[in-house]
């Protein structure tokens, strides 16, 4: 039985480049280490070249049923691509070079979130300035995946009452990476927190400038109506593997009651796996629907950031229940530190960290149905 949907037609992933990746997925989670083979099989494919959102999206769920970590931090890369070609699209043309690069092999990160930062993108806590050369930035980025590989990064930063969107190279001075990604999960992203000290992102480099708080500005809604499916693919493709990974175990695992039956014959475990698969099953059209939405170009629907909001939700709650589910009818070998299950049981968990949160989807929703609060 195979649970992970199959490959778009324009897939640039065959069945030899997963297995590859799979084999590496349990050593990198075990060392601690980045996923460095990996990066380098994706970028010979042109795999981080742009494509479509619907393509991207098909490809990364199907990239995260064989190496969540290694689809979760090349989604960051990803998003930028999709931020990039959205707005050209829409006729903002200093967003092409980050399409070129993207196209020439260079690797973005996003330096955006912050500790105490809840609004994301609508503040800040890294403090900038002007001066002759561009915005100066000072402050402390954590989650900042692909740390080790990146050689563009964004960067986010509050100037007065504007937020000053920009990315850097490698090679400019002011910055430092600090290694201390060691996490119950998703380890090989290796998301090192990232310090910044006069960090100049110079005036060409600079994308966009936002009054701060919430904003319907189109750079906004680029980033959003890209990183959230993306996001949501790589936990649906969590919760494929996990469901293909259960059929398996009760199909091989005998009856305790009856040596002579599997354990697939237990009506309650039917029963759980097919609660399991038709969850699994509805993520596919809801990803499906908004990222065809994104690559028509056609107006967005007025509750957009709900709708982005309430996937990203869906896909993380599903495949958290649906992991859980997994390590339950599989049983006790599941729980050993070498099954597969249980490392899919530590990277799922860090979907509740990614943005949007629990909190601020359920904000977001009820501002949706409700408007402000009285």
């Amino acid at each position: 039985m195979k649970a992970a949907p199959a490959a778009s037609t324009s897939s640039l992933l065959e069945d030899d480049t997963l297995s590859a990746i799979r084999s590496r997925a349990p050593g990198y989670d075990e060392r601690n280490e980045f996923f460095t083979e990996d990066l380098a099989q994706l970028k010979a494919l042109g795999y981080l070249a742009p494509r479509g959102l619907s393509d991207t999206a098909a490809d990364q769920r199907l990239l995260a049923a064989h190496a969540p970590a290694t689809a979760l931090g090349v989604g960051m890369h990803l998003t930028w691509m999709g931020v990039a070609r959205d707005m050209v699209a829409q006729g903002f043309t200093e967003f092409q070079w980050i399409l070129d690069a993207g196209h020439a092999g260079e690797v973005f990160a996003f330096g955006v979130s912050e500790r105490g930062n809840a609004r994301v993108l609508a503040d800040s806590t890294t403090v900038v300035s002007k001066t002759p050369e561009g915005y100066a930035f000072t402050g402390t980025k954590i989650f900042v995946s692909l740390s080790p590989a990146w050689t563009k990064l964004s960067l986010l930063g509050r100037h007065g009452d504007t937020i000053v969107h920009g990315f850097i190279d490698r090679a400019t001075p002011g910055w430092s990476n600090t290694p201390d990604w060691d996490t119950l999960g998703m380890r090989a992203t290796q998301s090192y927190t990232t310090t910044l000290q006069d960090v100049v992102v110079p005036d060409e480099r600079v994308v966009r400038l936002i009054p701060v708080g919430e904003s319907g500005d189109p750079f906004t809604v680029a980033v959003f109506q890209n990183f959230l499916p993306l996001v949501s693919a790589v936990y649906a493709g969590i919760a494929d593997r996990a469901l293909e990974l259960a059929v398996a175990g009760v199909k091989e695992k005998a009856s305790a009651f009856d040596p002579d039956q599997r354990v697939s014959d237990d009506p309650d475990i039917r029963w759980q796996l097919a609660d399991m698969a038709m969850a699994v099953d509805a993520l596919g059209p809801q990803l499906a629907q908004y990222t065809g939405i994104v690559d028509s170009g056609q107006a967005t629907p007025t509750e957009w950031f709900r709708l982005l909001s309430g996937l990203k939700h869906n896909s993380v709650e599903t495949a958290r229940s649906v992991v859980d589910s997994a390590m339950r009818v599989v049983g006790g070998g599941a729980y050993r530190r070498s099954h597969e299950l249980s490392r899919l049981q530590r990277d799922v968990l860090a979907g509740v960290y990614h943005p949007s949160d629990t909190e601020a989807v359920h904000a977001t929703v009820a501002h949706d149905l409700l408007g402000e609060p009285g």
